[in-house]
């Protein structure tokens, strides 16, 4: 019988799987579009804004009659948004308005990430730009009060982007598990609020509606009014393809720009599937959405949709910095059994937990195998099933569900959702 040989991306490198043709129904790909010259791109987006004037229009309207205080909220490590290639054609806009270097602030949004290192910084923007703006990480407990949302999150931003008279907003448009999409908005919550306004809009997740694809989940709805109160004036958000080439540069309202790149993230995504499988293989997509566990658990979320009840999910994520996460190692640690995690969500629900209980729920549904750099105790005490390598994983649930076990291959997982064409047809879990 003809084995196909699966190439996964792992870390900066690849492991790879021999799998039978006969067992795999379906590869998940992105329909990927091809990468365009980034600099034309971001620039043809830059002076042709939705939804806004041109950054310069705005940078002379919001700073009438006083010295302009501009702040650029920009992605930490754990994101793969080119700042070092975008942030410059923002920086060029705003000198040729006027703004010297000293009135302009570059924060890193980190939300409940850990700090940056100045390398890690400087990495990020580039050295000229590192050597010559201050650059500061997000700090969660020097938030000021803005507002409260129609679901009740109390919103407390960042001191510095709320003091500013221009704030603009840079991050990558790709699917998010529970707040449908990234970008936008959602550069200010999470990026730049306190835990406890980071929590408050996180807890929306356990809603059902809380689902990767979709712009009314409670999780975004919120998050948009928390980013109307403490205020965006332009966003330049890109869509990129898997090899992180830009395919799409979106500028302007945080709303209106952002959907337009929605909808070429739903292009590329969003990948309808035949029917539901046995074993779904799952890598991250590479270093960075499987820098930690924290990270890779997204794909694991996008993995369940693709996967029958009471299947096995197989995940190749490097996980350099281990579980990644305090609060959701201190959960980990903590819990006496999966059903304490699980319940936990809802009595004393905490960001970076939270992740620990959606773990909790997966494994009591299916059989999770990790290859990876963690070590074993880690692994297990996320309740997840260590292997040598992904032929290894594979063996062992073929000797679950026997020979003929359906076999999907995710070769993106963080980036593409799968959506089952006859909802009727099975449950995934």
């Amino acid at each position: 019988m003809r084995n196909a040989h699966v190439a996964l991306k792992y870390g900066s490198s690849e492991t790879s799987v021999n799998l039978e043709n006969a067992n795999v129904i379906q590869i998940i790909e992105p329909r990927e579009f091809e990468g365009r010259d980034a600099r034309k791109e971001i620039l043809q987006a830059m002076q042709n804004p939705i939804g806004t004037g041109r950054l310069d229009e705005i940078v002379q309207e919001r700073a009438r009659g006083k010295t302009p205080t501009v702040t650029i909220i920009v992605s930490d490590i754990t994101r793969p948004t080119p700042t070092a290639t975008i942030l410059p054609h923002v920086l060029d806009a705003l000198h040729e308005s006027k703004v010297t270097s000293d009135q302009i602030t570059i924060v890193f949004a980190l939300g409940i990430h850990r700090q940056l290192t100045s390398s890690e910084m400087e990495n990020l923007v580039g050295q000229r730009i590192f050597d010559h703006y201050t650059c500061v990480n997000h700090d969660a407990t020097n938030c000021v009060y803005v507002g409260t949302t129609a679901q009740g999150t109390r919103v407390c931003a960042n001191r510095i982007v709320v003091n500013s008279n221009v704030r603009i907003c840079l991050g990558t448009i790709e699917l998010h598990y529970f707040a449908g999409y990234s970008g936008g908005y959602k550069s200010l919550l999470p990026g730049v609020c306190s835990r406890e306004t980071i929590e408050s809009n996180h807890k929306l997740m356990l809603k059902p509606d809380a689902v990767g694809g979709r712009l009314d989940s409670p999780v975004r709805r919120d998050l948009e009014e928390a980013g109307q109160l403490i205020g965006c004036d332009f966003i330049l958000n890109v869509v990129l393809n898997s090899e992180k080439h830009i395919v799409r540069a979106v500028a302007g309202h945080p709303v209106a720009a952002h959907r337009a790149g929605v909808k070429t993230v739903d292009a590329m995504y969003i990948i309808p599937i035949r029917e539901l499988a046995d074993v779904v293989v799952v890598s991250a997509g590479g270093s960075p959405k499987d820098i930690n566990l924290f990270q890779s658990q997204k794909a694991l979320d996008n993995a369940r949709y693709a996967l029958k009840e009471g299947g096995s999910i197989i995940l190749a994520a490097e996980c350099p910095e281990g579980l990644g996460e305090t609060v959701f190692e201190r959960w980990l640690n903590e819990a006496r059994n999966k059903q304490e995690l699980i319940d936990r969500l809802d009595y004393a629900f905490e960001i970076g937990g939270h992740k620990a209980g959606l773990l909790a729920k997966l494994t009591q549904k299916a059989d999770v195998y990790v290859i990876s750099e963690l070590k074993k105790e880690l692994a297990e005490r996320a309740f997840l099933l260590c292997a040598h390598d992904l032929n290894d994983a594979v063996y062992a649930a073929k000797e679950k569900y026997g020979p003929h076990a359906s076999i999907i291959v995710m070769p993106y997982g963080s980036y593409t959702l799968p959506r089952l064409q006859n909802l009727n047809k099975a449950n995934h879990i």
